[in-house]
């Protein structure tokens, strides 16, 4: 297997910084699909059960603020710490690597714990809270009884994977993934519809396929094959570091609570505006949108460790060159997705729903929220480069401004001032993308590229 024969790191250091971005970009963003796919697969899948309608999609697409809220504390307390990590590790201060991932390892596993069970005490209210109806509640239930019981095994698997690439092994990183993702492909059809469990068959499917995912994250950092691995000695809390990998994956949990607020915001102003169907449409397009976002991810995910290794470094010159080679790459690929579906809107929704109503009124609305998907590869270029150079509040404030400040307002006014209240929520996404975009990346190219990094050192 991948996981277990790839034996070569990457130093960071050396070669053309373009190939290293690209290098770990390739094999992360197959990880990032892969991840994807676990719950890609359940949404293909249960948008063509026979007989339920579009209920059991309007159902699952209904639990996804809560799935990127558990998303935001894997991002608190695992990516985090790996700019911390990939900058000691550039330092040469392997002690100091190894105790920020054995604190990330604790946060991870205790944090996934107490979700659990705030997840099953308060389940019912927060799913009517998110826009449920009494026939699409049911569905949503279903799928978040079983599936919060994996939630140990989604973070760890997740959390710690940020921690494979960034001691330079992205291909096991993609194992990893792949491994279950693999085995979720396989389970979903088996339990969905040949033992006729229907969504809570895509539930259980997804938590063994995390299970075994997480067993091999685990098994590469408690085994022998890590650089620096989880050993019991760097698992006692250190306030200090626990309190820096917050303060850097605060980021990551902004950016998730507040995708999380925006699609309750959003299911909310859908089904006062338009009703079931169009959180349908919506759930389909998030869809399509988290597909093509894996690459950019990818290109983003690639360059942290490869910036924050070269800072720790002090090597400017190599971050400066890793700022715009992932800048070019990015913006490349956003608008290559964009012709995209400009040109296969039809096929692209087709494969999440086989209704025909909701396909042909879907086509609209997922070319007016994809209109300006370009300017999203200069949030994520500008973000990406706070965080991994350590540089927390300026990406914690463009996440929040994106979201918060921008596209939550915008879906609750634009309805008010269109012929079709609808169509409001689906352009406050473009609006977003073009003023909070051009804002994260023009601040971060004047504060950070040209006034600490150009001209200086090596």
């Amino acid at each position: 297997m991948l996981f277990m024969n790839n034996k070569k790191h990457t130093d960071f250091g050396q070669g053309s910084i373009f190939k290293l971005i690209l290098r770990q970009a390739a094999p992360l963003t197959l990880s990032g699909l892969a991840q994807l796919l676990y719950s890609i697969i359940d949404r293909i899948y249960l948008g063509h059960l026979p007989g339920e309608g579009l209920n059991p999609l309007t159902g699952l697409g209904l639990t996804f603020p809560i799935v990127s809220m558990i998303s935001a504390f894997t991002q608190l307390f695992g990516q985090g710490g790996s700019p911390l990590f990939s900058i000691a590790r550039g330092e040469k201060n392997n002690s100091k690597a190894a105790c920020i991932l054995g604190n990330s390892f604790m946060m991870l596993f205790a944090s996934s714990l107490i979700l659990t069970l705030i997840g099953y005490i308060f389940m019912r209210p927060v799913i009517y809270a998110f826009g449920a109806s009494d026939v699409t509640y049911v569905y949503a239930r279903d799928y978040l009884q079983i599936y919060l019981a994996g939630t140990v095994f989604s973070m760890l698997a997740t959390g710690l994977n940020y921690y494979i690439s960034a001691e330079g092994y992205p291909g096991r990183a993609m194992a990893s993934v792949m491994s279950g993702a693999v085995i979720n492909l396989i389970l979903d059809p088996i339990f969905i519809f040949a033992l006729g469990l229907g969504i809570k068959g895509a539930a259980i499917a997804t938590v063994i396929s995390q299970a075994v995912s997480c067993t091999l994250v685990l098994a590469f950092f408690f085994g022998k094959s890590a650089d620096i691995g989880i050993n019991i000695r760097h698992l006692t809390p250190n306030a200090k570091i626990c309190g820096k990998i917050i303060s850097i994956g605060f980021t990551g949990f902004v950016m998730e609570i507040t995708n999380s607020a925006t699609q309750i915001v959003c299911n909310r102003s859908l089904r006062t505006y338009g009703g079931d169907l169009y959180i349908t449409i919506m759930t389909i397009v998030s869809s399509i949108r988290s597909v093509m976002g894996v690459a950019v991810t990818g290109i983003t995910s690639g360059a942290s460790p490869v910036l924050g290794f070269n800072y720790g470094a002090r090597n400017y010159v190599r971050v400066r060159k890793g700022i715009v080679s992932m800048a070019l790459m990015a913006a490349v690929y956003t608008l290559f997705a964009w012709g995209v579906i400009l040109m296969f809107p039809s096929f692209l929704i087709g494969l999440f729903s086989n209704n025909a109503e909701a396909n042909a009124v879907a086509v609209k609305y997922l070319q007016i929220f994809f209109m300006a998907y370009v300017f999203m590869s200069f949030q994520f270029a500008g973000q990406s480069t706070f965080m991994a150079l350590g540089k927390a509040p300026q990406a914690i404030f463009f996440s929040i401004f994106r979201k918060v400040v921008l596209v939550i307002p915008l879906t609750l006014i634009l309805p008010l001032y269109l012929s079709d209240p609808v169509s409001g929520v689906f352009w406050a996404e473009p609006v977003s993308n073009i003023v909070g975009g051009l804002a994260s990346f023009l601040t971060m190219y004047f504060t950070v590229y040209r006034r600490q990094l150009l001209g200086k050192g090596k």
